[in-house]
């Protein structure tokens, strides 16, 4: 009697088996980073859709924008919604976003008094169809609430990105997709990929912290500051709302709902 054969299907499922020593294929939609080193080095090429994203750096606002603003006018111009900020540390510079092609009407600036706020807030955020994507400042966000972001944005097909300290490197997180941002020397930044569905990358990937028209926009709004030439009319910040989080809470209030966005 002959040994039996083995079928293709099994054949098949061992060639669809992922191995750690090998950069996994995405299992989510993803959206292009914008920035090519860096898409070839996450799986499906781009940041992952319906997932969590971890942004770590010593600044919370360091090095965001560079890395995230190609994505975000992507994002916006293919859904036509705003990007939400919640709890970020300070107002972003319209015009630079704007050279980007991010305009700053499409930012909806949210502020918490609470890391309990502000996750009910990103949670609302990510319920609401219309919303593009999802920028949140989590210092001290504990584990659970983590937990739930990463719940909801998997529920609602969200594109989310956390920004927290980098102190929290070695602690374990829910996030698909965790970066460290160091600043570096020439006006770049170190990217480390210090999670991803893949093997550890050995060394970080050095990426422009901010292109050339942004360099020049931020220069001459720094010789505005010193009084050398007057602000163009267009020269203001990006559109403010301002939304009472802790009476939203109380009355059962969805935190982005419709007359938000257009108000």
């Amino acid at each position: 009697m002959g040994l039996p054969s083995i079928s293709s299907s099994f054949v098949s499922a061992r060639h669809n088996v992922w191995r750690g020593d090998e950069l996994g294929a995405a299992d989510l939609p993803v959206l292009g980073t914008g920035h090519a080193v860096l898409d070839a080095e996450l799986p499906g090429g781009g940041w992952p859709v319906g997932a969590m994203t971890e942004l770590l750096q010593a600044r919370p606002e360091a090095h965001v924008w560079a890395l995230l603003l190609p994505a975000l006018a992507r994002a916006v111009a293919e859904r036509g919604g705003p990007v939400m900020l919640i709890g970020a540390p300070y107002e972003p510079f319209g015009p630079a976003l704007a050279a980007g092609g991010l305009p700053s009407a499409a930012l909806m600036w949210v502020r918490g008094q609470s890391s309990a706020e502000c996750t009910w807030a990103c949670e609302q955020a990510l319920r609401c169809a219309d919303v593009a994507a999802v920028l949140a400042w989590l210092p001290q966000a504990r584990a659970s609430e983590l937990r739930r972001l990463q719940l909801a944005a998997a529920q609602h097909e969200g594109l989310l990105f956390v920004m927290r300290p980098e102190a929290v490197a070695q602690s374990a997180s829910p996030a698909r997709l965790r970066l460290q941002l160091v600043a570096a020397e020439d006006g770049r930044m170190d990217v480390h990929l210090l999670k991803r569905r893949g093997p550890p990358l050995a060394q970080p990937l050095s990426l422009p912290a901010r292109s050339p028209r942004l360099a020049a926009l931020l220069a001459a709004s720094q010789r505005r500051r010193e009084g050398k030439m007057a602000p163009p009319p267009a020269a203001r910040g990006a559109t403010v709302v301002r939304l009472d989080l802790r009476r939203r809470r109380e009355e059962g209030a969805h935190a982005v709902d419709r007359l938000a966005l257009v108000g």
